[in-house]
């Protein structure tokens, strides 16, 4: 027992956060999402949601699109093959740990 209770030290933060762990699972179970029904669904800031986006980002777990609709802005955002994989690791860190 005391090796899988150990496993959470190598819990991966970047996922781990709960707004960026929201985000995570909110985009495994969407093709994608826009940042408006991220921000909503979430209720999140909008400054918030975007830092949490950017560090998602930076560790290769989500891409994200910028384009319009339009007049408008549209941020669309996408977990990458990477963001599932982490994903699916974390479940299964946190499962055995419990």
């Amino acid at each position: 027992m005391s090796a899988k209770i150990q496993r959470l030290a190598e819990i991966d933060r970047v996922i781990h956060e709960p707004a960026r762990l929201m985000v995570v699972a909110l985009l495994a179970a969407v093709e994608e999402a826009d940042f408006q029904y991220l921000r909503q669904t979430t209720g999140l800031t909008q400054g918030n949601l975007s830092t949490h986006l950017s560090k998602l980002e930076e560790a290769g777990y989500v891409a994200i699109e910028k384009t319009f609709r339009g007049k408008y802005p549209l941020t669309i955002c996408r977990l990458t093959k990477r963001g599932r994989e982490a994903l699916d690791n974390y479940r299964k860190v946190i499962k055995a740990a419990l």
